[in-house]
This record gives structure tokens, C-alpha cells and sequence, in this order.
């Protein structure tokens, strides 16, 4: 007890006294007494823990350290009793793990204490050596780490005893597990040591050297590289090493098995137990270079086809592995060879299919064969481990290729029914089976499973009545899926599901009606009847209403009612048109007043059942219920958010098309709602899209007060009423959203088109009116004019170039959009004249290239082909302008006039680059950036073929051409990286180079009294940094990520914008590469402990200051994401700065406040924070 309280004690007195008492420990632990010796050592562990860590500047912890250490180096060295070494070894390396950079001053002699250890007569000794060694090795310096490095290879070239080597090659792996960024550089003389070792006829040794392999492959990927061929070698030599046991002669002897295992499989088991194999290790070797293996093949994605032609045949060889153990291991690096297999499901990698991604795919396809009949005799042994890796290993499989298993149903199928009904099994054994048996079913096509569905159903069954909820749970996904597959809705189907539906039905039914169970179990047992109802309610005939009211009672629990709603949705839609008359009287107004409730998720839900029903089942609606829900929608319609807002307009849309009687109730509220939405800033994409579907729908149903002219005066009226001034008071993206809703109602009533039309360009002439009503005016104009003819308009062209010379710059630019649309719409009348325009107009020419650029990006290409050469001919005379705006658009205009016909207009492009002028080549740059879109284009297979000479101009001696090369390359890598993927090896290096500080691009500017120093080359610099970020996302797997960060940390210390984006990179990479990140963390700390505990100068600018709080909370967001990879807590220098971020006030509220961020971040985003 004493002991005990030790710790609360040293926090208490004064440091002289801890001293006093550690002596006094040190002193009783020599002791002869076996009794005060154990007391002692508890208490010294106790006081270690409790001493205060080192950056609370406390001297009493150094004190303490250094008094203890050389008592415990000397009782390490006195051999007469182990057990006092034992405990001071576990001491020491206590101490070294949480203080070890204090102790600097020992490092040397602690060294020469624990050498000697390693060749201790007693086994546990040694052990505990290398545990503190490893400790060691996180502190100590180079000359030291040197040292010990030293020492170990020249004992393991002695190989002075198997014994001693066995421990020095477990020491190396122990240090390189703690330390592989230092032990890298030691790799080319320690391979072929250990490489020579393998082959040593000693099992233990042998499985060390594996185990140092692997420690390798994960610390040092870089090192290693060279040798993963011989270790990949080595590895698949003795995985198969078994030199007791016979596997010969296995396949003839199949079918016999067969027959055996039928009758003897018991006799089999016990003679196997009379002259068992106690001495045999050679098991140990087999699991280590499994192991090693899985290592090898979560490292190196690079050469999975490689792992496809010599491992893949190998590993499945070896499925058949006698002992448990070795076999689990086995199965988890062929479930890592899969899981390196899984294509990257992300729209980036879209339009690379087809591509190399392919082969290992098609590779491992050809290999299913060999895996099933490796294991599907297997699923039916008594080892539930084995028959639980055959499952992980096959939903893995049928993850990475759906349907690759469809042939072989009939062999999967016994093994399947065998676990499920297998009382014996472990739950666990039937909660894989079932997992696997869902991948299975939502992998594969309905087809496959009918004929064995008479098997498969009764033991699913019987898992939804198991006493344990998990396996009900599982069990109720299942039969859910199965539901679809006996009969699913989307294809005509044979199969006959009569016989069937009774057990589905009252299997789930118990469950639904149950109501002391499981939260998840009452959620899946209503969407697994939900799923019945939908797919098989015409079989259910007089079960059917009491199930439905069922539902109602669910629905007016608060713990079920989202997924309810979400059943009740499935089963409005379901084309067997359900009756659902029994429950939608009391249903529909509970359904309302979910509308109500402040749960997002059930809003959402709501509206998209209530949507279903009013399209399916208008005919059962009472004017009643459809009011009830009326009243409650126009709460949900504001800006605050736009999500819950289109949904609710979508709904409002599908009442106006089926009910619109109902319409006239909704009158004031919603509407003005609307208005007040469409008017606001925010509104944009799918919910303005919902709005303008709305509009058309309303102004046909001709409801009262709700007709095309009253519509139009509320949409107009802010604008129309705002005084005459130039004073505007909505947003500009306002405008754009009236605009749309104007040309919206002018389709849905064409008559009244040609009337509003005549009034806009009155109002536009009339010099009285406003800006605001101009743009306006100028907007509409657009919109209307992309899908009707206004060529009826006589005076729109003199209109509209009178407006160019408007003194508003909103007025010039809205009339610049009208010409391009309204251009868009008629090609024939008003292309010939925009291009005559251009020509001759030098003043006005940046409003009419935007005009052009609004025609080449909204015609459809056959519209433009008459015209490519005029256009052609035109933008080549513009795009050595001087102005950098008008060459911008005029490469925009150039790049999109090039998808119109890639095979002729590429090259032209291309001829360009070798022009003098730095002007036309950043153009023809730029302009190929504007061909490269996240689509797959026809142009991409011509782009991949030149696109290397554009790249060229990274070389360019312009800075400005550098700088549009690097924005193109970045369009490159983030929307489409197959085009570049294969060229990184020669374009890296030209990238590197831009992100270094030019001196020569730095000079002086004088303003007044002041000296300020201007960058030119800043902006390149950022450039490049934001291509390297966007390789991380589409390129990781083609990058040294070595070298990559070595530039990484050049940025770490560079100008502010630079420091925020790599601040950036630095919190991705801590989630990509977090091994690499590890390596380098010593380099990568300094500069961001620099940035957070950097001070402003007192009299500066509030700007700086703003600017340097971003610049911490940056840095400190890399910081959090540095301390989330596993293991960082072993280093040294980041312990510190962590404890120095604890002890600093306002680094530590700066670190909390981003943990909260981080935590309320919705999923996706805290997936990429963690």
C-alpha cells in the first residue's frame, strides 16, 4: 500500500525529499530481502509516472532521473541476481520511454550497460535489453544510434552462437519497428546478413528474420525497395516450409477424403492426437512469412500485378495450412492483396477505366476458380476459425468483383446452410456467414440464387427467431435482400415465390410485432416487411391491413417513426400498387406533423413519402388530409436551408400537376416565401431548378391570383419599386434567379412571351429607369432568348450595343451575357453579326469576347461547325493582346471552340507554342486548360498524345508562361489525372524546381518613406504547391513521397500563403502516408512550433494580426492531424511539443477550439480531418 500512495506524495513535497526517498528506493532494491526488493521497484515505477513531464520546466524531474539512472546502470551490471536486473531493466526503459531526452547525459554509459545484456545467459534479460534499447533509440543522438548499429552488425557477422544471433537480429527488427527512419540508412549491410541467416537450419532464427523483414517493409518502404524481390523470394519459399508433414499426392486422394470424411471423421482426429508434434516449430517460420508477406502486399500497390503472377497462385496453394493459426495469417494477407485490388470508387478514376487498373481484375477473375476449390470444402470443417476467414476472404472477394462468383453458387451453398444451422457454431460464426451471405446476394444477379432458395430460406429464417439480436439483426438484412431477389420488381421473373411468402411473412412478423427488443432489430424488422409488402403484398391478402396498422403504430413512436416513414415510402412506390386506404386517414396528419418536428432527417423523409402518396394514391386523398399537410410547408421553405427548401417545392410541383384544386388554399404564405427566396443571395442549382419547375407548374393550372401577371409583378416588384437611383438593393446573383423564373413562365405561356419581351427593351431605352432595372431587363432578355426565337425584337442588336458604353459596369456586363445567349439561341442571325462586331470594334471588344464565349459554351457543336474557321480566325488575332483579361477569355473561347472538332484544332494549337511571342503561348496554354473537364470528352484521347508538348512550357524562360503551364497541369491533375499519370516521371523534377525561392525575382519598392520587398515569383511558387496538392488526391501511388516532402518542408518555411497551403498538405499526408509522415517528423515540427508560438510586433496592423491567428490556426490544424496517426506518441519531439502546447495557454485553447471544429464537422469532412 505504501507504494501506493508514493505518487500522490512526490506531486506534494519539496524536491530534496523526493530525492531522499528515491535514494532510499534505489538503496532497498540491492536489498537481500526478496520482499523489500518488489516493494522498492513498484515504488520506483510509481514515483516515474508521477514525476512532472520535462516541459513544465521543472528541474526536480532531471534531479530525480539522473540520481536514479546511475544506480539502476550499475544494478543492471551486477549479474548475481536476475531477478533485481529484471526489474531495473523494466525501470529503465520506463524512464527512457517517458523522459529519455533528459537523460542525454547517460545515453553513453546506458549504452555500454545494455550491450553486454543482449548475451545474458537468461532469455528474459535480453528481452528486456532490447525493449529499453528500443526506447533508447527515440533519444539518443547520431553518434550514439551510430554506436549501436555498429556493434550489432559486427556481432552479427561474428555469429558467435545461434543463440546470440536469434537476439541481435530480434534487436535490430525491435529498433527498426521503434526507429526506421533511422535504421534505414544501416539496410544494405543488414539484408544480406539476414538474408544469409534464413537459410540457417534454425526455426527460431528463421522466424526472426522474417520478423525483421516485415519491420523493414513497414519502417523503411524507402530502403527496402532494392530488396523486395529476394525477400518476396524467401517469403514464398517458406511459406510452404512444412518438412514433418505429407501434403503430396493431395488431389488424387480427393475424392477418397470424400468418402472418409463422410464416415471416419472422428477415428481420424484422435489417432492424429497419439504421436502429435510437440517439437515441431516449423509453424512459427510459416506464419512470420505470411505475415511478412502481408506487409509486403500493403505497401507496395505498385506491383500488384506482379503479386497476381508469382503470390496470388502461391497463397491459394497454401489455403490448405494444418495449423489454425498460420492459416488466419495466410487468409489476412490474401484478404490485403484484395483489398490492394478494390478499384478506387471515386469520380477521379472514372475515365481511367479501361486502363491499367484492368489487368490485375481480369488477373485475379481467371484465379476465383482455384480460390473456391481451395476453400469451399473447407466451409463445412468444425474449425470455426478457419470457416470464419473462408468468409472474411470470400465477402472481400465479392466485394472487389461483383458477380465473380456467380458459377459458383452450388459450391458456396452447402457451406452456407451448414454454419447457419449449425448449432454448435459460435454466434459469431453465424453473424459472418450471414454478412457474407448479404455481400453475396447484393453482388450477384437475382438468377443464380433460385434454385437453391428452398435450401437457403428456412435456416435464414429460423436466424430471425435466434434468441441473440445480433443474429436476428443480421439475419433480417438478409431475408430483406432475399426478398428482392426471389421476386424482383424490376424485371419479369419466373421464379414462383408462392411457396415461400408464408415464412418470410411470419418469421418477420414476430419481430415486428415485438416490442421489448433491440433498437436495431425493431428498425430492421420494419424495413425488412416494408421490403415484403413492396415485393410479394399481392400474396399477402388478408394479412395485409393488420401489418399496415402495425406500421401506423410504429409510426407514432418516436424511436421508429424515421424508419417507418422510410418503409412506408418503399411501399407507396411499389408498382403492386398496395392498398394503403386502411391506415392513410390517421396516417397522413401524423405525416404532417412530422413537418413539424425539429429531426432534418425525418422532414426529408417525409416529404418524399407524402410526395409518393400524393402521386399514387391522389384518388384516396380527402381535401382534408392534403390541407393538414399544406399548412406546415411554408416554415420549410427559406434560405436557411436550401436542401429541405427543394424538397419541399418539388412536393409543392407534384401537387400542382395532381391536385391542383388544392392550390388556391396555398395561396399568400408559400408564396411569398418563394419570392422572398428567390430573391435572396444563396439560391442557386437544384433548389432554384425546383422553383422554376414550380412556377411553370403553377401558372398552368390558371388558379385565382396565381396567373402569369401577377406572378411576374412579385418576382419584378423589388427591383421595379427600388427609387430611381442607382441604388440596388439584392444581391447579384438575384438577378440571375428572377431572370430564370422570368423565362421560365414566358415558355409555360408563350402568348405573353413576345408582350414581355417589348416591355424589357422599353425599359432599357427608357432613360428613367434604374441599373437595377436595366440588368434586369438585359438578364431576362438572356434567358428568354437561349430557348425562344427574338428575332421578331427589331431594335434588341442597337439596344444592346448602346448598352455597352452604359457608365455601369453591371449594366455593360449583363448585356454582354444577353448578346452571347440570345446569340446561342439564334445562331444564324446574330453569330455573323457578333463576329463583324469584334472585328471592328477595339473599345468594346472584352464585353463581345464574353459574348462569344457565352455562344461556343451553351451551342450545341453541329450548331457551330459552319462557323469554327471565322471564330478561329478572329480569336488568333486577339490572343497576343496586351491585356491579361482579354487573352483569358479569348484561351477560354479557344479552348471550347477546340472540343467542337479536337482532331482539327488541336494541332493548330499545338503550332502555336513555338510562336515568339510569351503572350500567344501562355494563351494557347491557358486555352488547354479550358479543353480538360471532369467528363470523358472526345478530345481526351487526342489530348493524352500531346498534351507532353504542352507541359514542355514548365521549361518556358517567361515566368507568366510558367505560371498558366502550372494552372493548366493542376486543371489536369484534379479533373482528369489519367492524361498526365504517365509522364510524372519527367515533369516532377520541372515542378520541384518552381517551388524554390528565386532570389533574383525579389526587389525593393519605395512607397514614400517606406522600403517594401515585392516577390515576382510568389505566384508561381503557389502555384506549384497547389499542383502538388492535387496529385496527392489523383497521383499518390506515382509519387516519391520522400522527395515530395522534402519540398513539403521547404514550404513549411516560406511566405504566408505558401505556409497555408502546406499546412494543408501536411494534415492530408498525416491521413495518406501517415509511415512517411513519421520519418520525417523531426524536420516537419520545427517550422510549425516556429508558426504557433510566433509573436506579433505590438504596433502592427490589424491585418497582421488577423493574418497570423489564421496563419497558428493553420499551422495547429496540421498539429492535430500529426497527432492522429498511430504511434506518433513515440516520438520524442513531437511528445514535447505536445506537452509545450498543454503548458502554453493560448496555444493549448487555440488546440481545444479546433478539436471541437473538427468534431461538429459533418462525416465526410471529419473523415479527411481524422
Amino acid at each position: 500500500m505504501e507504494s501506493a500512495s508514493l505518487g500522490p506524495l512526490v506531486s506534494k513535497v519539496k524536491e530534496y525529499q523526493v530525492e531522499t526517498i528515491v535514494d532510499s528506493l534505489c538503496t532497498n532494491m540491492l536489498s537481500d530481502k526478496e520482499q523489500l526488493r518488489d516493494i522498492s521497484s513498484i515504488g520506483l515505477k510509481t514515483v516515474i509516472s508521477e514525476l512532472p513531464p520535462a516541459s513544465t520546466g521543472s528541474t526536480m524531474t532531471a534531479n530525480v532521473c539522473k540520481k536514479i539512472t546511475a544506480q539502476l546502470t550499475g544494478a543492471i551490471g551486477k549479474q548475481e541476481d536476475v531477478s533485481v536486473q529484471l526489474e531495473a531493466l523494466d525501470i529503465l526503459s520506463d524512464m527512457l520511454s517517458r523522459l529519455g531526452g533528459m537523460l542525454y547525459t547517460f545515453h553513453s554509459s546506458i549504452l555500454n550497460c545494455l550491450l553486454p545484456q543482449l548475451r545474458s545467459p537468461r532469455l528474459a534479460v535480453r528481452k528486456r535489453a532490447i525493449i529499453a534499447l528500443g526506447y533508447l533509440v527515440l533519444t539518443c543522438n547520431g553518434n550514439i544510434f551510430s554506436e549501436l548499429m555498429e556493434h550489432l552488425l559486427a556481432e552479427l557477422k561474428r555469429n558467435e552462437s545461434t543463440s546470440t544471433t536469434r537476439t541481435y537480429i530480434q534487436c535490430i527488427a525491435g529498433i527498426s519497428r521503434q526507429a526506421g527512419h533511422r535504421t534505414g540508412e544501416y539496410l544494405e549491410k543488414i539484408i544480406p546478413l539476414v538474408v544469409r541467416y534464413c537459410n540457417v537450419e534454425d526455426d527460431e532464427l528463421r522466424e526472426y528474420c522474417f520478423q525483421a523483414f516485415e519491420s523493414f517493409v513497414r519502417r523503411c518502404p524507402k530502403e527496402i525497395g532494392p530488396h523486395i524481390p529476394s525477400v518476396m523470394g524467401l517469403c514464398l519459399k517458406y511459406i510452404t516450409y512444412d518438412p514433418n508433414y505429407n501434403y503430396d499426392n493431395e488431389e488424387e486422394e480427393e475424392e477418397e477424403e470424400m468418402m472418409e470424411t463422410e464416415n471416419g471423421e472422428d477415428e481420424e482426429q484422435e489417432s492424429d492426437d497419439e504421436y502429435s508434434d510437440d517439437d515441431d516449430i516449423s509453424w512459427k517460420v510459416r506464419r512470420s512469412a505470411a505475415k511478412c508477406l502481408e506487409a509486403i502486399v500493403s505497401t507496395r500497390h505498385d506491383l500488384l500485378q506482379d503479386f497476381y503472377k508469382t503470390l496470388s497462385p502461391v497463397l491459394i496453394g497454401r489455403f490448405k495450412e494444418r495449423e489454425e493459426n498460420v492459416k488466419a495469417d495466410i487468409f489476412c494477407a490474401y484478404i490485403a492483396l484484395l483489398k490492394q485490388t478494390l478499384p478506387i470508387q471515386s469520380w477521379l478514376h472514372a475515365s481511367d477505366a479501361g486502363g491499367k487498373e484492368e489487368i490485375p481484375l481480369t488477373m485475379l477473375q481467371n484465379q476465383v476458380p482455384n480460390i473456391i476449390k481451395a476453400l469451399h470444402k473447407q466451409l463445412k470443417e468444425k474449425s470455426i476459425k478457419s470457416r470464419q476467414g473462408c468468409f472474411s476472404l470470400l465477402t472481400e472477394l465479392a466485394n472487389v468483383l461483383p458477380g465473380c462468383l456467380a458459377d459458383h453458387i452450388p459450391a458456396l451453398m452447402p457451406g452456407i446452410i451448414f454454419s447457419l444451422a449449425d448449432k454448435s457454431s459460435s454466434s459469431n460464426m453465424r453473424i459472418d456467414t450471414l454478412s457474407f451471405l448479404h455481400v453475396l446476394l447484393c453482388n450477384h444477379q437475382p438468377e443464380v440464387f433460385h434454385p437453391h432458395i428452398k435450401a437457403l430460406l428456412p435456416p435464414v429464417v429460423s436466424c430471425i427467431g435466434d434468441p441473440f439480436y445480433k443474429i436476428t439483426s443480421e439475419a433480417l438484412l438478409v431475408t430483406q435482400q432475399l426478398v428482392k431477389v426471389i421476386r424482383p420488381l424490376d424485371k419479369s421473373c419466373t421464379f414462383d415465390v408462392k411457396p415461400f411468402v408464408k415464412d418470410l411473412f411470419s418469421g418477420t412478423l414476430k419481430r415486428l410485432k415485438a416490442a421489448d427488443i433491440d433498437q436495431e432489430v425493431k428498425e430492421r424488422a420494419i424495413s425488412c416487411m416494408g421490403q415484403i409488402v413492396c415485393n410479394l403484398g399481392d400474396h399477402l391478402s388478408g394479412d395485409l391491413p393488420p401489418t399496415l396498422k402495425i406500421f401506423l403504430e410504429r409510426l407514432k413512436n418516436e424511436i421508429t417513426r424515421l424508419t417507418t416513414v422510410k418503409a412506408l415510402t418503399l411501399i407507396a412506390s411499389s408498382p403492386l400498387k398496395i392498398d394503403l386506404r386502411p391506415i392513410l386517414g390517421e396516417g397522413f396528419p401524423i405525416l404532417a406533423s412530422f413537418l413539424r418536428k425539429n429531426q432534418r432527417a425525418l422532414k426529408l423523409s417525409t416529404l418524399t413519402a407524402l410526395d409518393i402518396l400524393i402521386k399514387n394514391y391522389s384518388d384516396s386523398l380527402k381535401p382534408a388530409m392534403v390541407e393538414s399537410v399544406l399548412t406546415e410547408l411554408p416554415a420549410l421553405i427559406s434560405e436557411n436551408d436550401l436542401h429541405v427548401s427543394q424538397v419541399a417545392i418539388v412536393f409543392l410541383t407534384t401537387l400542382a400537376k395532381v391536385y391542383p384544386s388544392s392550390l388556391s388554399k396555398i395561396s399568400g404564405s408559400v408564396l411569398s416565401e418563394l419570392f422572398q427566396l428567390v430573391h435572396s443571395p444563396l439560391l442557386q442549382g437544384g433548389a432554384l431548378n425546383a422553383i422554376i419547375d414550380f412556377f411553370q407548374a403553377l401558372v398552368i393550372t390558371k388558379t385565382a391570383n396565381m396567373g402569369y401577371a401577377e406572378l411576374m409583378k412579385q418576382l419584378t416588384s423589388p427591383i421595379h419599386s427600388s427609387p430611381g437611383g442607382a441604388s440596388v438593393t439584392l444581391h447579384k446573383q438575384a438577378y440571375y434567379s428572377v431572370a430564370k423564373c422570368v423565362a421560365a413562365l414566358s415558355s409555360a405561356c408563350p402568348k405573353e412571351a413576345t408582350r414581355v419581351a417589348s416591355q424589357f427593351i422599353q425599359d432599357v431605352k427608357n432613360p428613367k429607369s434604374s441599373a437595377a432595372v436595366k440588368m434586369l431587363a438585359f438578364l431576362s432578355l438572356a434567358e428568354m432568348g437561349r430557348t425562344m426565337n427574338l428575332s421578331a425584337q427589331k431594335e434588341l442588336k442597337t439596344v444592346i450595343l448602346e448598352a455597352f458604353a452604359s457608365p455601369s459596369e453591371e449594366v455593360k456586363s449583363a448585356a454582354s451575357y444577353a448578346l452571347g445567349n440570345i446569340s446561342a439561341g439564334n445562331l444564324k442571325e446574330y453569330l455573323p453579326f457578333m463576329l463583324k462586331e469584334i472585328g471592328s470594334q477595339p473599345k468594346r471588344q472584352y464585353l463581345l469576347l464574353h459574348s462569344l464565349k457565352e455562344v461556343i459554351s451553351s451551342s450545341p457543336a453541329d450548331g457551330l461547325k459552319p462557323y469554327v474557321e471565322d471564330i478561329w480566325a478572329l480569336l488568333f488575332n486577339h490572343c497576343e493582346c496586351t491585356e491579361e483579361g482579354t487573352r483569358n477569355v479569348v484561351a477560354e473561347c479557344l479552348g471550347k471552340l477546340a472540343l467542337v472538332n479536337p482532331s482539327q484544332l488541336l494541332p493548330r494549337l499545338k503550332k502555336q507554342l513555338s510562336s515568339g511571342s510569351p503572350h500567344a503561348r501562355s494563351t494557347v496554354v491557358t486555352a488547354i486548360k479550358f479543353t480538360i473537364s471532369d467528363q470523358p470528352q472526345p478530345i481526351d484521347v487526342l489530348l493524352k498524345g500531346c498534351i507532353g508538348d504542352f507541359l514542355k512550357t514548365l521549361q518556358d524562360p517567361d515566368l507568366n508562361v510558367r505560371r498558366v503551364a502550372l494552372a493548366m497541369f493542376n486543371s489536369a491533375a484534379h479533373n482528369k489525372p489519367s492524361l498526365i499519370r504517365d509522364m510524372l516521371n519527367t515533369i516532377l523534377p520541372h515542378l520541384y524546381n518552381e517551388t524554390k525561392i528565386r532570389r533574383e525575382l525579389i526587389r525593393e519598392v519605395e512607397m514614400g518613406p517606406f522600403k517594401h520587398t515585392v516577390d515576382d515569383g510568389l505566384d508561381v511558387r503557389k502555384a506549384a504547391f497547389e499542383c502538388m496538392y492535387s496529385l496527392l488526391e489523383s497521383c499518390l501511388d506515382r509519387l516519391d513521397i520522400y522527395e515530395y516532402l522534402n519540398h513539403v518542408e521547404d514550404g513549411l518555411k516560406d511566405h504566408y500563403d505558401i505556409r497555408m497551403l502546406t499546412f494543408i498538405m501536411l494534415a492530408r499526408l498525416s491521413t495518406l502516408c501517415p509511415n512517411a509522415v513519421l520519418q520525417r517528423l523531426e524536420r516537419l515540427i520545427e517550422p510549425l512550433r516556429a508558426t504557433c508560438s510566433t509573436k506579433v510586433k505590438a504596433g502592427s496592423v490589424k491585418q497582421e494580426f488577423e493574418k497570423q491567428d489564421e496563419l497558428k490556426r493553420s499551422a495547429m490544424r496540421a498539429v492535430a492531424a500529426l497527432l492522429t496517426i498511430p504511434e506518433v506518441e513515440k516520438s520524442p519531439v513531437m511528445a514535447e511539443f505536445a506537452s509545450q502546447i498543454r503548458a502554453n495557454p493560448e496555444m493549448a485553447s487555440l488546440y481545444e477550439s479546433i478539436q471541437k471544429d473538427s468534431a461538429s464537422l459533418p462525416t465526410t469532412e471529419s473523415m479527411d480531418m481524422n
